[in-house]
């Protein structure tokens, strides 16, 4: 049996930090550098966390009880940043609409996905939020390490992108270690099995619906067709090539003794919070079984 649970490391707080954005002023239509692709992405990110979040909110809670102390004040801070994640894209939301999109298909998409794994046990729920937090954390590292892909972004949404980031880099190993934690006395093969398949499902369905709402949201702004298409996956796999850079972390996931704090990058917590430069490179650290 694999009992044994490594979690974040010892120094690490998980400390929220409640900042609100863009209240003072309407934020542009094309708020990311003018850029349709851009913009429609980062939108169709967005329309996902209010109840993406709640959801992880809920799938993780649901074991907090038998949790070891750390373990339980882990998820305590992690709802708490969740919670205001939700609050903060909701009103970030709310500003698209205002400038004219309609969020409704991709809003109904997501409550569609999230139902249907809601109709399963709850340790599904927790392995759906594992394999989600994973994508959400490399998504937050790759975006901190590289300025590029917030260039020419409106200030106060790309301040609201950068938080949002450090806060999912803070908390990355809170779902992993409750799955750790509620699987126990579970066998590895078990263990991975079920997180793999859960992955690979995920993975589908998120590069998947992101695709979608993006060209959704571009063809509101009429780029369609064959322009759509190209302009879209070349920012996401070409330059600067978001996906294309998180597939190695990505695929790190199924590899035997992995843990999100294998990769330690909590320099750029450091260097978000203005503590520290911004670091060259990240340290690796032992991870669990």
């Amino acid at each position: 049996m694999a009992t044994t649970i490594l979690a974040a490391p010892e120094e690490l707080r998980i400390t929220p930090r409640d900042r609100r954005f863009g209240r003072s002023a309407s934020t542009p239509r094309l708020w990311h550098g003018g850029r349709v692709e851009a913009t429609a992405i980062y939108n169709a990110l967005s329309t996902t966390f209010p109840a993406g979040e709640a959801f992880f909110v809920e799938s993780v809670r649901a074991f907090r009880d038998g949790a070891p102390p750390r373990l339980a004040q882990e998820i305590k801070a992690f709802t708490t940043q969740e919670a205001i994640h939700s609050r903060e894209h909701d009103a970030f939301n709310r500003r698209a609409a205002d400038a004219g999109y309609d969020l409704t298909t991709l809003e109904v998409r997501v409550n569609q996905r999230l139902a249907l794994t809601r109709g399963r046990p709850p340790i599904v729920s927790l392995a759906a939020t594992m394999a989600l937090e994973h994508f959400t954390a490399i998504l937050a590292h790759e975006l901190l390490a590289d300025p590029r892909h917030l260039d020419g972004a409106d200030r106060e949404a790309a301040d609201l992108w950068r938080w949002h980031a450090c806060e999912e880099i803070e908390h990355k190993g809170v779902a992993y270690d409750t799955w750790l934690n509620a699987t126990k006395g579970w066998t590895r093969w078990k263990r991975w099995s079920l997180k793999a398949r859960i992955m690979l499902i995920i993975t589908e369905h998120f590069v998947l619906d992101r695709t979608r709402g993006a060209l959704e949201l571009m063809r509101q702004d009429g780029v369609t067709g064959a322009r759509a298409w190209t302009s879209l996956l070349a920012y996401l796999w070409v330059r600067p090539g978001m996906f294309r850079k998180i597939a190695g972390a990505w695929a790190g996931f199924f590899l035997p003794g992995f843990h999100p704090w294998n990769v330690d990058d909590r320099g750029l917590l450091a260097a978000y919070d203005g503590s520290a430069p911004a670091p060259s490179g990240v340290k690796k650290v032992r991870g669990a079984a």
